[in-house]
């Protein structure tokens, strides 16, 4: 394999090119269509209902086209279909296990900038410091605690209503009054009321001096946050009216004046779990639960859907108070307790607790990597149903000991490409290509196993082309599909304009096609090179990037956690955000024989194809140019006339070595019962997972934190030995022995309560 090293001259000229690309006008010229004639050595794609789905280079990976789904609608992607088909430990034993049975048998938790977990920390409501936040300077954080500074996250009143209230108001107020004036403190200002309370006292205050005396109690107590106000007369006299200050704690309980809610840092963070849902789908869900644009909210990285995930996100909070924030994102009115939010869980499987003020927003890369308690269940090791067996510890101990120090193969995973018949990367091709229609046609296709009310839809459009009752049908939570049904609705004439319509999904979604297919193309390559020149040691014209300080370490390069990336400035990479810095080209070095001693395979890196990027020489790099032209792509030309499809390409680790690995085995009989616990759960008091030492299947319980490039199933991948395809651990459950003990232990434990068994 050989490389022409790029010269200090080459590398200014390519930053002078990036700038020039960047200044350019739109109109460029289009890709370069890939000619069979020329490449006669290519293999032409065979007749078959698949070829308008699959890449046309996807007969270079060497693979069976993919199976019919058994409705016939689509199509069974595996992980051979994306590029994925080699290991480090090849020689190491299966221990065959299904990943994700369960929701908390996969818990993900982000690792901040400053190496934290990040974990739920408290249900409570927080409670935002009456004072002024202090002013920070520059050698401090940026960070402004609610309240006080040795507070982890959020401040909590020690007593929310102390009983020294009731001694105090007990001269003016009946013990039924003070009664309600505690439920109205402890329920907040929202709703806002007119008249929260007015009570007479046990006898009518007509003295000025008492009524003064009750107003500056009042004032004194509630440190402005209550006001009282003279009301109209009863029969039994005059009447005082208690309500929160408008001026003052407003709606959320800002504080008034210099001391309110306009003096606070412009964003609030706070944690969020959430359960089975995307996180563009989690943040949706709360930008209509706190009534704020989706753009308002950030996050550091995105999180797999199949599990439960708990992260940090920021809030552009436009005068919301943290007690607001948590408020609405709990149901909680004048009428609903804040009691009743802290006994269930999160509405939609979302839950958000910790929160902070702070100066800054986040903005994707800010975090470390992904911590992970993962457990594998039962699976089938032969023909016949089995858990995960083994014949020894020892078989154990070895496989997660080849990824401890070997480290696994960092493809990307399957969650990149989607989970449905039509995977992503095939979308992001035709959007290179800029065939509008056929990606419309693509995301718009219909899906085997998908939810009936979504089914419905697709085929309100695509059979009976009733556009309305499309709309009308289809879920919110069906982002992409709505934005393009929702143009074609506002668009006139007959004829509709297919890259509007795409346009009008966001921009991140759309990104995400794209980066798909730099995916795939980046997978296969790598598995050629693995399969060529082994796993073990660099050799002789490898690529690797030379550290300085303008380029920052490839293992964190791509804004990329557990799930997918999202966002163009997540691939762009070393290129840092746009308008933040200026572009500066990475270090590229090929090895020759005598840097072989110097660096290690975990220093050997592939390109993402892009403008910008050094493609392998020899062989390999001949090997990557012709999956491209046979995809109908210039190599040497991913500009756009649409700029956010312009690929400027990046750099990746081919292989990946997780930190903190730990493992142990875990026994079961009932599948439906929990092996590990998510942090609302343990908040809320739930029973903890109960081990069972003579339970009759296996599992095993594995911990450990990647890097924000990895994907923790591909380390999963290298243990099991198995497709970690949706639709392959699906039918691995459907088929293994411990489904024939569902709901088993309950059955159990309710028969031992009935015999008095303990």
């Amino acid at each position: 394999m050989s490389l022409k090293h790029e010269t200090e001259a080459e590398s200014l000229e390519r930053a002078s090119k990036r700038a020039r690309l960047e200044d350019a006008e739109e109109s460029t010229s289009p890709s370069k269509e890939f000619d069979p004639e020329v490449e006669t050595d290519i293999p032409a794609p065979k007749d078959g209902e698949a070829d308008d789905i699959l890449p046309p280079s996807h007969v270079l990976l060497g693979v069976p086209r993919p199976e019919k789904a058994e409705d016939g609608s689509g199509y069974k992607f595996r992980e051979t279909d994306v590029g994925i088909s080699e290991y480090v430990g090849r020689g190491v034993s299966q221990i065959e296990g299904i990943i994700k049975q369960r929701f908390t048998d996969f818990l993900v938790f982000e690792v901040d900038q400053d190496s934290k977990v990040i974990h739920l920390k408290s249900l409570s409501m927080p409670d935002s410091s009456s004072k002024t936040p202090k002013e920070s300077t520059a050698a401090e954080s940026s960070i402004t605690q609610v309240a006080a500074s040795d507070a982890p996250t959020i401040a909590e009143p020690a007593e929310p209503w102390p009983e020294s209230n009731n001694t105090a108001l007990a001269p003016f107020l009946s013990e039924d009054a003070i009664s309600k004036l505690k439920t109205m403190f402890l329920e907040g200002p929202t709703p806002p009321k007119v008249s929260d309370s007015g009570w007479g006292g046990r006898q009518p205050k007509t003295e000025d001096a008492t009524r003064t005396e009750f107003h500056q109690k009042i004032r004194q107590l509630f440190q402005g946050k209550l006001e009282t106000e003279s009301g109209p007369a009863t029969d039994d006299g005059a009447s005082i009216v208690i309500k929160w200050a408008r001026g003052g704690r407003g709606r959320g309980g800002g504080g008034g004046g210099s001391n309110g809610r306009n003096t606070y840092p412009p964003y609030i963070h706070f944690s969020m779990q959430k359960t089975n849902r995307d996180t563009q789908d989690a943040l949706g869900y709360l930008a209509r639960t706190l009534h704020v644009n989706i753009r308002d909210l950030a996050v550091a990285g995105t999180k797999d859907k199949r599990g439960v995930t708990v992260q940090r996100v920021s809030l552009k909070r436009n005068n919301k108070t943290v007690e607001d924030v948590f408020k609405l994102a709990n149901g909680i009115s004048g009428r609903k307790p804040v009691e009743e939010a802290l006994k269930k869980r999160g509405d939609r499987g979302v839950r958000i607790t910790d929160f902070n003020y702070r100066k800054a927003s986040l903005e994707l890369g800010m975090l470390k990597g992904n911590a992970f308690v993962i457990t594998l269940r039962s699976a089938p090791l032969t023909n016949e149903s089995r858990n995960v067996q083994v014949d020894s510890s020892e078989t154990i101990d070895k496989a997660l000991n080849t990824i401890k120090n070997k480290g696994f193969i960092n493809y990307y995973g399957m969650q990149r490409f989607g989970t449905a018949s039509v995977p992503t990367h095939a979308i992001g091709l035709a959007i290179l290509k800029a065939e509008w229609q056929k990606a419309i046609s693509l995301i718009l296709r219909k899906r085997p196993g998908e939810h009936p009310d979504v089914a419905a839809a697709r085929d309100a459009w695509l059979v009976d082309g009733d556009l309305d009752k499309a709309l009308e049908m289809m879920p919110r939570r069906v982002v992409a599909e709505r934005c393009i049904l929702e143009s074609y609705k506002k668009q006139k004439g007959d004829t509709r304009n297919a890259m509007g319509a795409l346009s009008t999904i966001p921009r991140n979604l759309r990104l995400m096609y794209v980066h798909a297919y730099q995916s795939y193309v980046w997978n296969a390559i790598v598995s050629e090179r693995i399969r060529t020149y082994g796993p073990d040691k660099p050799v002789v014209g490898d690529l690797i990037m030379e550290a300085t300080q303008e380029t920052p370490d490839a293992d964190n390069m791509e804004v990329d956690d557990e799930g997918r990336s999202d966002t163009a400035e997540a691939e762009t990479s070393y290129s840092g955000k746009k308008g933040k810095k200026p572009f500066v080209p990475p270090k590229i070095k090929i090895l020759a024989e005598d840097d072989l001693d110097k660096y290690s395979i975990f220093d050997v890196i592939m390109p993402l194809p892009g403008t910008d990027v050094a493609y392998p020489g020899g062989e390999l790099g001949e090997k990557y140019r012709q999956y491209l032209r046979l995809d109908g792509l210039d190599p040497d030309n991913f500009v756009r006339k649409q700029k956010e499809y312009t690929l400027f390409g990046s750099y990746r680790k081919i292989l990946h070595l997780p930190k903190e690995l730990t493992w142990t085995t875990l026994r079961y009989t009932d599948p439906d019962v929990p092996l590990a616990q998510a942090d609302e759960d343990k908040l809320l008091g739930f029973d903890p997972p109960v081990v069972t030492p003579d339970g009759k299947f296996l599992a095993l319980q594995i911990e450990l934190t990647l890097g924000t490039a990895a994907y923790a199933t591909m380390a999963l991948r290298e243990v099991t030995k198995t497709d970690t395809s949706s639709h392959t651990q699906i039918s691995l459950t459907q088929v293994s022995e411990d489904q024939k003990y569902k709901g088993t232990q309950v059955v159990e434990e309710e028969l031992n309560e009935d015999a008095g068994v303990e």
